[in-house]
């Protein structure tokens, strides 16, 4: 399977919401509704909203495999308003938001291949700091998946409804 990373943009919102609804699906299939509930993202004004305010803000990335959107993450420059009450990193950095995959691809590395990714694009804008949170709930799988990516444990937090939350740096 071939893996392009390209830029995004407005038009990879619907494919962008797909994926997260994908997520959301495999992962109500699994009876992990901690992190993301039992309803599809896409229908949620907030996350539509979230999406494409980060992808202003920042830079959208999607993987393709074999010329089919797979996989996407978001870079800005910094965390989002839900994290304010943490202390800031003390130097520039990029933040990823919203990393999905069409868990149709699931194990082939999309994933990965975008956080290798938005390593380099930090390294290319003179930046050493690459940070991002995650549900910390659960079985810990996600946490471990991006510590699988060379990122470390930070800062822990309570989301809105006591939301388990992991933020997770690497230096690139």
């Amino acid at each position: 399977m071939e893996i392009i990373i390209r830029d995004g943009g407005h038009d990879d919102i619907p494919a962008i919401l797909g994926m997260l609804d994908s997520c959301v699906e495999w992962l109500v299939r699994q009876g992990r509704t901690g992190q993301w509930g039992t309803k599809p993202l896409s229908e949620n004004p907030r996350v539509v909203e979230s999406v494409t305010r980060h992808m202003d803000e920042g830079s959208v990335f999607i993987a393709e495999a074999d010329g089919v959107p797979g996989a996407t993450l978001t870079l800005t420059g910094a965390p989002g308003a839900y994290l304010s009450h943490l202390p800031p990193p003390g130097e520039p950095e990029r933040y990823i938001h919203w990393l999905a995959s069409d868990r149709r691809f699931q194990g082939h590395g999309l994933g990965s291949a975008l956080l290798a990714h938005a390593a380099e694009e930090t390294r290319r804008a003179g930046l050493s700091l690459l940070r991002v949170d995650c549900y910390a709930g659960g079985d810990g799988k996600l946490v471990r998946f991006y510590e699988s990516n060379g990122f470390v444990r930070t800062e822990t937090y309570r989301g809105t409804g006591d939301w388990p939350g992991q933020v997770l740096a690497r230096r690139v």
